[in-house]
């Protein structure tokens, strides 16, 4: 299951209590009735109303997404193989070439990028001019020698590391040698007893002797007096010389400074430009604890997976959280307008004129034959509560009162007494900015050439409203023109009272409003009597007037 792909079930941005309890029911349902990994989220802060239904029955809130576009962990990421900056050249290679890779991420023990290593760095090391001294520079060790020429230390310590002198090949005359080889030097050796006797008296720090000659007991006991490591190879001398070299550490050929990494939180559309420019053959990926997963290549965009996403609570692409088109679409259960959002394949799209989601929701659950557990239950109704204004909006339906009852019998609560509870905690915005007000319940919609918003606060306090009245005010100015909306309302509500003060700003939005509920203003708003949804009531009348001023 931790392997799955996950599904996003998800509201809309500026959440209320629907948006975010039907998401999280609406994940109990699918993940109760499929093999397949869904996970509720939420594209926006979660309100006050909503933070207290939330822990009124105990439920964590979901967790918060602001961006579906495609990321690096929606690539096929290639694994990389464990590779340490210890391992030798030939280790490295026979590495890459049996898991095809041509880009090596190097590894610490806690599985951190500590540089890369491609083809090409190996490739340069032996096509540049040969290094008789490049071993030492290396600090090889002498395991790696060993193990690199198929050889065998019968003489000297294997962790110890040769760190000085030259590379020479002892095929030459006694005298010749004696000018040419050095102190410290590494010897490759035939089987010539007195010559090995010899590069060991001038204290040369190895000596590898070829075709698997036998060494003697004296040579040994000469060897370990003069400190000498012996290594013997079933390979030539020719062989051993031209592949010795491969037993340097990968650390001494190694990339590690200005390393092109990419994490995989990254969006692709940031990367794609970063990979062109520099034109590496792959890149290492970097997970959240820091540790490297494997790498990526140009070649990973065409096989690359789209997030796929539940809808609930919307189907305008405004409203939805960004980057939505470039996500995949799989349901969408809604209960608005058909909106703005458009698919690329037919997808699952139960939207009924019901008041609420959460109505569908248990419908849902009782066309499944599943179980409606008590916390569920108390966020559904909860969000039926608070969508409906607690059965006073004329989007209620005889379907959403019936729900709510089931549920409230089955989560064991009083709807009067969660209403009143719910709706003082949604109100009571003192410690809030002017801009979290707003944004708190804040939708965009489009008529004809006109973008305009549409805010809403509901409370059962009239005192409170007129205070958020001063608040509101200022902001609204700011606001128009935003994003390309030219208009802006808001609807402050009272519950009890079941009617809405709009306030307006912007080009014709007096014009909009006086013709569509033949009102006139007092005080600069409109008081609208009987005007308590948004959806329902607000809306259609601004959207029918639009058509006749903006067509």
């Amino acid at each position: 299951m931790g392997n799955q792909r996950k599904i996003f079930v998800v509201g809309h941005k500026n959440p209320d209590t629907d948006s975010i309890c039907s998401a999280i029911a609406y994940a109990d349902i699918k993940n109760r009735s499929h093999e397949k990994r869904y996970v509720a989220k939420r594209a926006g802060q979660i309100n006050q109303e909503t933070q207290y239904v939330l822990n009124r029955f105990g439920i964590n809130p979901p967790g918060y997404i602001s961006d579906v576009g495609t990321q690096v962990k929606d690539m096929d990421i290639r694994k990389s193989p464990d590779a340490y900056s210890y391992f030798s050249i030939k280790n490295a290679w026979t590495m890459m070439r049996e898991n095809g890779v041509v880009t090596l991420p190097v590894k610490n023990k806690d599985g951190c990028l500590e540089g890369i290593v491609t083809v090409g760095d190996i490739a340069r090391i032996f096509m540049e001019m040969p290094d008789n001294r490049i071993l030492a520079k290396a600090r090889t060790q002498y395991r790696q020698i060993a193990e690199t020429i198929d050889g065998e230390i019968v003489v000297g310590d294997a962790d110890a590391y040769f760190v000085k002198g030259k590379v020479n090949i002892g095929a030459a005359h006694l005298e010749i040698m004696r000018e040419h080889v050095e102190p410290d030097d590494l010897v490759i050796m035939a089987n010539r007893e007195e010559d090995q006797e010899c590069v060991i008296r001038m204290g040369v720090s190895c000596i590898i002797i070829c075709l698997g000659s036998q060494v003697s007991e004296r040579i040994r006991l000469l060897a370990q007096q003069y400190n000498c490591v012996v290594i013997t190879s079933p390979l030539d001398t020719y062989t051993v010389a031209s592949s010795i070299n491969q037993s340097i550490p990968i650390r001494h050929i190694m990339k590690k400074e200005n390393l092109v990494t990419f994490s995989t939180e990254d969006y692709t559309d940031n990367i794609k430009e970063i990979m062109v420019k520099k034109r590496h053959r792959a890149f290492p990926v970097i997970n959240k604890r820091g540790k490297c997963v494997g790498t990526i290549s140009r070649r990973n965009f065409m096989g690359m997976h789209k997030k796929q996403i539940i809808l609930v609570d919307h189907n305008e692409k405004d409203q939805a959280v960004d980057n939505i088109e470039n996500a995949e679409i799989l349901e969408i259960i809604d209960h608005h307008r058909i909106g703005s959002l458009e698919t690329i394949q037919p997808v699952l799209f139960r939207n009924q004129p019901v008041g609420c989601t959460a109505t569908i929701l248990y419908q849902i659950y009782e066309e499944n034959k599943l179980e409606i557990s008590p916390d569920i239950a108390g966020l559904l109704c909860a969000a039926i509560i608070s969508d409906t204004l607690m059965f006073r909006s004329p989007t209620c339906t005889v379907a959403d009162k019936m729900a709510a009852g089931a549920l409230a019998l089955i989560a064991n609560i009083k709807i009067e007494e969660l209403a009143t509870e719910m709706f003082r905690a949604g109100s009571n915005l003192s410690d809030k900015s002017p801009e979290e007000i707003f944004y708190q319940d804040y939708k965009k919609f489009m008529a004809e050439e006109l973008n305009f918003g549409v805010g809403q606060i509901s409370s059962m306090n009239s005192e409170e409203l007129a205070t958020l009245k001063g608040k509101i005010l200022p902001f609204m100015q700011s606001e128009c023109g935003r994003q390309g909306v030219s208009q802006v309302f808001f609807m402050l509500t009272n519950i009890m009272e079941e009617c809405t003060e709009l306030l307006y700003y912007g080009e014709n939005s007096e014009q909009m409003v006086e013709q569509a509920f033949h009102v006139k203003k007092e005080n600069d708003t409109y008081k609208l009597p009987g005007v308590v949804s948004r959806k329902k009531q607000l809306i259609p009348a601004l959207m029918e007037v639009a058509q006749d001023i903006y067509a």
